[in-house]
């Protein structure tokens, strides 16, 4: 199985962190991996994305033409990366910032309203995980045990943030998998 994953929004949503945290998880699981980040001329406010493959077969090469999935964290990114999703792929739009429709009924589409979920929890800086979580509630690219295990490791001087994000994660798969949208 080969997964091809583009995450994209305005520089400061956790773009990157959420394409690496996919990355390490599909490595802890024995997967072939690419993360390929992108970035605006500036850094937070600007825009920013990235190109994750996970994959059972070896990657030869880091770009991503045709997503299998993809997380749209705002219009602008919504605007450039909608039109490339794969028939059948899977997108997951952040619906407190996006309030554009969709013109195609050959993908799965998972309108989310993340940051409100983030801001229930107590802090919009947990958006990455809301949209994490109805990512792998929607598509099957690694578990989600290994990638909330990928999560503790990498922010382990932070242990504070990690009941928050659990959480944050969970809503946001739960909103997906229970089809609360």
């Amino acid at each position: 199985m080969k997964h091809e994953v583009i995450i994209a929004g305005f520089g400061g949503q956790g773009v990157m962190v959420m394409g690496q945290l996919l990355a390490y998880a599909g490595m802890a699981e024995g997967k072939h991996v690419s993360w390929m980040p992108s970035y605006g001329p500036e850094m937070r406010g600007g825009t920013a994305n990235c190109a994750v493959i996970i994959s059972d077969e070896p990657v030869g090469d880091p770009l991503v033409s045709e997503p299998t999935a993809a997380i749209m964290m705002n219009s602008p990114s919504l605007d450039k990366f909608w039109r490339g999703i794969k028939t059948g792929g899977d997108l997951i739009l952040n619906g407190s910032l996006i309030e554009k429709e969709v013109g195609r009924n050959d993908i799965h589409r998972y309108r989310v309203p993340i940051n409100q979920i983030a801001v229930g929890l107590g802090s919009e800086k947990m958006i990455n995980m809301v949209a994490l979580g109805a990512l792998l509630a929607a598509v099957n690219i690694v578990s989600p045990e290994r990638l909330l295990s990928c999560f503790a490791k990498k922010f382990a001087a932070k242990p504070a943030i990690l009941a928050s994000n659990t959480a944050a994660f969970q809503q946001g798969y739960d909103c997906v998998a229970k089809r609360t949208l």
